[in-house]
């Protein structure tokens, strides 16, 4: 009896064995995908008619011509009429705002204090929120998110994939940039400060002066604030500032400069008057939400802002943002489709959350096109992306098909 059970465990281990070892097969043969497109926008030349992209171990292995490129037997085949780099949205609040627009699901702003860069995006991160499975179909596959531009310094943000049941599954870069904002959505209320953007302007300069003596002393104590805004001294990271209107902007810069500090401009709706200085400045943009309501600090809020940046040879990126309202996002595929109707080109369109949206958050050897080494994350079309009435047919990250439709 002895002999049979043990023989029985043998077997049953022998089986469990072999149904891992099939598994493994079955995930390794899965992961090699060919992605055929009738036009395979790379971002990285001209767009490739009739191309191949062959994806393996969460990269892209090779790229080129249907007629020049092999695809071996093993690999799973997908089809689609445009291929393009999984899109890129460069700053949103989505993973800490959710879409039931409920106290439970609102964690993207703290209201107790107006500066706090210690707090981390990804202590609020929700990788199972809905919003984030949404804009996955629609081709999204990396997000800037974290704290909203509601607060001088409301918290920090975060770079993260699409995809994965938990915050350590999804994040790429835990700590992106601190989240600022000059401008009245950052005014203190019944009299709290900061009621004016002096005001605001001067706390900003003395967090910046205590983080450059910070640590100086042999026996000090801890500070998290502190911490964080050493590492934006040190130019480890740099300040996300939201900054709608031309004055607002022109204090960003002139701060950034005062400090050495680097700063991504946000939002800039009135970046049309101050085009040269921002250009002289050097550092990157990510513009409001095309379609965004105007109105307040962002009243100047334009279409063509986008071209026009373009033109001026001022690196930009398109974001969703921040909605105080249902369904609490955009999508950046329509933002930016909408840009080539107000003077940006296709290809321009799309650069601005593909590549150059990489570039503006510092990910552009890993994401943001389609290139022999990169992170096998790609978006599949049935048509222009552009134009209203096209699917999403796939969306892969990493290698694996996370969303899909048959059309």
């Amino acid at each position: 009896m002895k002999a049979l059970i043990f023989n029985n465990q043998n077997r049953l281990t022998a089986i469990w064995s072999l149904c891992f070892v099939c598994l493994l097969l079955s995930a390794s043969v899965s992961a090699q995908v060919a992605v055929k497109g009738k036009t395979v926008y790379t971002m990285a030349g001209e767009p490739i008619k009739d191309g191949v992209v062959l994806t393996a171990g969460g990269k892209i292995t090779n790229v080129g011509p249907a007629s020049s490129i092999s695809i071996p037997n093993s690999f799973r085949v997908i089809e689609a009429e445009v291929v393009t780099p999984g899109l890129i949205d460069a700053h949103t609040v989505i993973g800490l705002a959710g879409y039931l627009n409920q106290p439970h699901d609102q964690m993207q702003i703290e209201k107790s204090s107006p500066m706090q860069p210690h707090l981390r995006a990804i202590d609020s991160y929700n990788a199972r929120e809905e919003l984030i499975k949404w804009v996955r179909s629609l081709g999204v596959t990396t997000i800037h998110t974290g704290h909203a531009p509601l607060a001088l310094i409301s918290g920090q943000t975060m770079i993260a994939k699409t995809v994965g049941d938990n915050v350590d599954e999804a994040t790429i870069v835990p700590t992106a940039m601190i989240a600022t904002t000059i401008g009245n959505a950052a005014r203190g209320a019944s009299g709290k400060s900061p009621g004016t953007t002096a005001k605001q302007a001067a706390m900003l300069r003395q967090m910046l002066i205590k983080a450059q003596n910070y640590g100086k002393k042999k026996e000090f104590s801890r500070d998290l604030k502190l911490e964080m805004m050493k590492k934006v001294i040190d130019r480890e990271i740099p300040l996300l500032v939201t900054a709608h209107r031309s004055r607002d902007i022109m204090t960003a810069i002139r701060i950034a400069k005062e400090f050495n500090i680097k700063i991504v401009l946000d939002g800039v709706s009135d970046a049309h008057l101050v085009i040269d200085p921002i250009k002289a400045s050097g550092f990157p943009v990510i513009l409001h939400a095309t379609m965004m309501r105007a109105g307040g600090d962002s009243k100047s809020a334009s279409m063509e802002t986008a071209s026009k940046l373009k033109r001026a040879g001022i690196p930009v990126a398109i974001q969703s943002g921040y909605e105080g309202y249902v369904p609490k996002t955009r999508v950046v595929l329509f933002e930016a489709a909408v840009t080539v109707a107000y003077g940006m080109s296709f290809e321009d369109a799309l650069r601005t959350i593909t590549i150059d949206a990489a570039k503006v958050i510092g990910l552009e050897k890993r994401i943001g096109s389609i290139e022999v080494g990169k992170d096998a994350d790609i978006a599949m079309y049935d048509g222009d992306p552009f134009e209203y009435t096209t699917h999403c047919v796939g969306t892969m990250i990493n290698g694996r098909m996370v969303s899909s439709i048959k059309r």
